[in-house]
């Protein structure tokens, strides 16, 4: 299999969800042979979708952050993510991690007794992922499934029903062996801090270039400054400044690369007061001055750049 040359982000509305579609209204299923090597700083940034998604790390290592948790996959792993569930994915090298979606009417169509009974409660559950572990019998039988789902892909003429035929495979060994014994409780508490924390990113990614305190994103929220906190820590790993902090160097990394605005120009519209204080901080980030960035992008300006 073949990688993009270019490199790769991930396209998100305000509200962080992806703005791609995977698949089509027919065939609601799509297949990418991604390496995180070729997204930009290796990292596939904060994003959910309504689409189920599998991940089969064939090599390298990756750090997934899934909902509220942070784990490291090495080669041979696999995880499931659950649907509109906010995510991200990073490696410090090469990681090749194939990877297929479908929406949950590709197993069975909503209005089936099939779609009721055995994929409705565990899409509506409080199971965020699941990890595949080789160690375990049933999960090294799910990955062995999903190499088969992998192996699929490359262009045998049936390779639509043979992907459907395993994908039910693989999703009764799921629901067979999965715990989604939560309580309502639970599952609406889950739901209600997921949103709130996507209500707190979209206040930063609209006024990431103003002047905002924690106190104006607790605010914006209607919770307290301390819980405020603990979702961000929670889901995202960071305190909200940092995250603040952290989108503004991605916005400038993303003028720098699109357009010839000077440092200067870009350090004032992504809200720095001070330029010298933005170059340090972005040399910090990414390892790169804003003007190594800027000619590191220009050296992939003559590549198609393709977005998942």
């Amino acid at each position: 299999m073949n990688f993009n040359t270019s490199y790769n982000k991930i396209v998100t509305d305000e509200n962080l969800m992806e703005t791609v579609k995977h698949g089509s209204i027919g065939y609601p299923f799509h297949f990418y042979y991604d390496n995180l090597a070729l997204f930009d700083f290796h990292c596939i940034e904060w994003h959910w979708h309504t689409e189920l998604e599998f991940v089969y790390i064939e090599s390298g290592t990756v750090t997934f952050w899934i909902g509220e948790k942070q784990f490291i996959l090495a080669e041979g792993n696999g995880v499931f993510i659950n649907s509109k569930i906010l995510h991200r994915f990073y490696s410090p090298a090469e990681a090749v991690i194939p990877n297929f979606l479908c929406l949950p009417s590709f197993i069975a169509a909503e209005d089936s007794f099939i779609y009721q009974k055995y994929i409705l409660p565990i899409i509506s559950s409080a199971l965020f992922f699941l990890i595949f572990d080789a160690e375990v019998p049933w999960q090294a039988e799910a990955l062995s499934i999903i190499r088969q789902i992998i192996a699929a892909q490359e262009g045998v003429s049936s390779c639509e029903l043979a992907t459907a035929s395993l994908i039910q495979r693989l999703w009764l060994e799921i629901y067979e062996n999965a715990d989604i014994t939560y309580t309502k409780d639970h599952i609406n508490d889950s739901a209600s801090s997921q949103a709130r924390l996507q209500l707190m990113m979209q206040y930063v990614h609209q006024n990431y270039s103003h002047d905002i305190s924690l106190e104006d994103i607790a605010g914006h929220a209607r919770i307290s400054k301390s819980t405020v906190l603990n979702l961000f820590h929670k889901y995202l790993h960071i305190t909200p400044i940092n995250y603040l902090i952290n989108y503004r160097l991605n916005e400038a990394a993303r003028l720098l690369s699109k357009t010839e605005k000077k440092i200067s120009t870009i350090s004032d519209e992504t809200g720095f007061n001070n330029v010298d204080y933005f170059c340090r901080l972005f040399k910090k980030h990414y390892h790169l001055t804003p003007t190594e960035y800027r000619k590191k992008r220009l050296f992939f300006s003559g590549m198609c750049n393709n977005s998942r």
